[in-house]
């Protein structure tokens, strides 16, 4: 689903991303860990097309990002880690203006809503404004906005914060659901070990803007025993 052809990122002097070179599979959870300014963000803002990579070629579904950058990100949603919403809207209002935004026609935008309304437990605020959700509402409204156009991928920056736990057990099944029963890919960065453990299928570990581990779990541990 995502192919990454030694893909780097430099700003002057600064490498951000040396080389990635790597693929993700469709139908997996794979997540990016590594502490704060590890390169992250980056690689994901980079797959998301909000910046170009100095250098290498990035595959969203069989489409080069950089040459068919609007077919390739008809294919996904992004949520990054600090999401701007408009308040004065309401969730409904909200998520009916995104399908206005993507076309999506109104026989098929309405149940579409009213079911991620109920997936993520906000159909009690529906009719609420935004302004008025907690920091958790707000985070699970922007989890359904992304997934209106059921993207065949689906990149996510921290996906936890400001979740309560209750939220974060829903989320975690959510990804889990998706990947399993639509095939959808979920790519994800967290500087938690204990997240990525509990939803990835495999794990990159970056550091420094270069990847010094890719795996699943066991073989990590088994990795990180023998050394």
């Amino acid at each position: 689903m995502i192919r990454f052809e030694h893909v780097g990122k430099r700003y002057g002097r600064f490498t951000a991303v040396k080389d990635l070179d790597f693929a993700v599979s469709a139908g997996e959870v794979f997540g990016f860990l590594g502490p704060n300014g590890a390169g992250k963000t980056t690689t994901l803002r980079m797959v998301t097309g909000l910046i170009q990579p100095t250098r290498g070629r990035i595959f969203i579904g069989r489409h080069d990002l950089a040459r068919e950058p609007i077919e390739a990100k008809a294919l996904m949603g992004f949520i990054p880690d600090r999401p701007y919403l408009y308040e004065k809207l309401s969730a409904l209002e909200l998520l009916r203006f995104v399908a206005g935004l993507y076309r999506l026609p109104r026989a098929e935008a309405a149940p579409r809503i009213t079911a991620l309304l109920e997936q993520f437990e906000l159909v009690e605020w529906a009719t609420t404004l935004v302004e008025n959700f907690s920091h958790g509402m707000k985070q699970r409204l922007v989890f359904a906005a992304a997934l209106l156009t059921r993207p065949s991928l689906l990149v996510v920056d921290e996906p936890m914060v400001g979740l309560d736990p209750r939220g974060m057990r829903l989320v975690k099944q959510i990804f889990r659901d998706l990947c399993a029963q639509e095939g959808m890919t979920v790519f994800l960065s967290t500087h938690t070990l204990d997240i990525a453990e509990d939803v990835c299928d495999r794990i990159a570990i970056i550091h420094r803007g270069d990847v010094v581990a890719m795996g699943d779990m066991p073989s990590l541990r088994e990795a990180a025993g023998a050394e």
